[in-house]
């Protein structure tokens, strides 16, 4: 583990020791859709195929066919834009940060789109953690926090609650962590 501080070296420790069990509502994917409850953990990478675009008061924020997504047991996928794709004259550094147990510390973003202002509305992760490499300075977006988020031809629906920031597609089943009486998982 990097150079961090004992506290949050206990804290990721703790985290990576929590088990999530399928639950019993576990929804049966259907042809071509995935559950979340066959994703890895710890969570895994995957390039993506399709296009990723982001909008918020009239202006494209993002848009990439260069995108990866984390997969992670319970919750839908986090796309993960590179910068070179996303308006970065938009976005203003938050002092905002949270920690993942697998990724790290990750640095929060405020996106100014014209008179609008939407705090801590997509972060990265400058210095992720072994394994995660692959999105470092990429950028990702609460998508309940944009006008509209799209991966491919679907408009996207936030997974619920207001700390995880998968989006939700036809293609991608649940129960999601975030829902109520998810606190536990």
């Amino acid at each position: 583990m990097p150079d961090l501080p004992d506290n949050i070296k206990k804290e990721i420790e703790k985290l990576r020791n929590v088990h999530r069990d399928r639950p019993e509502k576990a929804i049966a994917p259907g042809p071509g859709q995935e559950s979340v409850w066959d994703y890895p953990r710890p969570p895994k990478i995957a390039a993506v195929t399709e296009r990723i675009r982001v909008l918020l008061n009239g202006l494209v924020i993002a848009d990439s066919s260069r995108a990866h997504r984390v997969l992670e047991t319970a919750s839908p996928p986090v796309y993960y834009l590179p910068p070179e794709d996303v308006r970065m004259d938009l976005l203003e550094s938050s002092d905002y940060s949270t920690i993942c147990e697998w990724k790290g510390v990750c640095q929060y973003w405020s996106v100014r789109a014209g008179n609008r202002l939407v705090e801590n509305a997509a972060w990265s992760y400058p210095e992720p953690l072994a394994g995660y490499e692959a999105i470092q300075g990429h950028i990702a977006f609460y998508a309940g926090k944009m006008d509209a988020c799209y991966v491919g031809q679907y408009l996207v629906t936030p997974q619920a609650g207001d700390y995880y920031g998968g989006w939700v597609t036809p293609n991608i089943v649940g129960p999601f962590k975030g829902e109520p009486g998810t606190e536990g998982w």
